[in-house]
């Protein structure tokens, strides 16, 4: 039998819910933990992250119009598309992040899980965020919460799946698209969650994912004008700084970065609350009789 020469993967973008290559044409190595090459993964211009946010606006009336239980059901899809291809991400992060066969499957079963956890939140968030409000009149004063807009994330670049899925399933869970920046270093985990998202059932344009220099591609999308919010989970304390001086041109939400020791641990709701606003509503209930209602 000849050798026959081995199929090496192409990485390229995920946005608008297609698979460019950078606009520019650049692309640049990916190394493992020992410095060995692993693949090229493209470089993310300026153009490729204007692109990213017009296909995460274009997707939003759409995303964030769905019942919350929908959005419930392609979440709890995408954990099951990921158990399907467990094999492919444990050698990617194990690679990337340079841990051992055990250890990366510890954190892709827990990237997995965290999907599944944020799936059934998206029905529940609203009952803790949500409620009646008291109020001196013949009124209900209802607050409600609504999903911010287009939302970068930096991912974080000490935790290239699980930090990833972090940061990125609470934004698409409570009805917000996102422009994802990968962990500059390692990108190539984030690229393949593309692929899974393409055929999980999420519209294309929720979750668009860049990989490049997290500070070149982070710099354009902090200053544009169609940008709601941004997470600077993967920016050190210059580049943060600057993004956040960028950010307040239009009044951007921005969750500042903080240090997590353990991605595993249970993430709580604060990521969920994060990029929420809260609507709130008053409704006559009519004039109350002296036994305090109107019927």
């Amino acid at each position: 039998m000849s050798d026959r020469l081995s199929v090496f993967k192409t990485y390229k973008l995920y946005v608008g819910g297609k698979f460019p290559r950078s606009e520019s044409g650049r692309v640049y190595e990916v190394t493992d933990a020992k410095g060995r090459w692993l693949a090229n993964a493209p470089q993310s211009s300026r153009k490729d992250a204007r692109d990213a946010v017009v296909a995460a606006r274009k997707a939003f009336g759409g995303w964030s119009g769905a019942t919350a239980y929908n959005r419930g059901q392609v979440l709890y899809r995408v954990a099951e598309m990921l158990e399907g291809r467990r094999e492919q991400f444990v050698r990617e992060v194990a690679d990337a992040e340079g841990l051992s066969k055990s250890k990366a499957a510890a954190v892709v079963d827990a990237a997995i899980d965290r999907w599944v956890w944020y799936a059934g939140w998206t029905d529940k968030i609203a009952q803790v965020t949500g409620g009646s409000n008291p109020v001196a009149g013949p009124y209900f004063n209802l607050s409600a919460p609504e999903p911010t807009g287009v939302v970068v994330v930096l991912a974080p670049q000490e935790s290239s799946f699980l930090g990833l899925v972090s940061v990125t399933a609470p934004v698409i869970a409570t009805g917000n698209t996102a422009v994802v920046i990968a962990a500059e270093r390692s990108p190539l985990p984030a690229l393949s969650l593309g692929e899974v998202l393409a055929t999980s059932d999420v519209p294309g344009g929720v979750v668009n994912i860049l990989s490049g220099r997290t500070a070149e591609i982070a710099a354009p999308l902090a200053a544009h004008q169609d940008v709601n919010a941004i997470d600077l989970a993967g920016a050190d304390e210059a580049l943060a700084k600057e993004l956040e001086i960028a950010a307040a041109d239009n009044l951007k939400r921005v969750l500042r970065a903080q240090p997590v020791d353990d991605w595993s641990a249970t993430p709580g709701t604060e990521r969920l609350t994060a990029f929420l606003e809260t609507k709130t509503v008053w409704h006559p209930t009519g004039a109350l009789g002296a036994s305090g209602s109107s019927y």
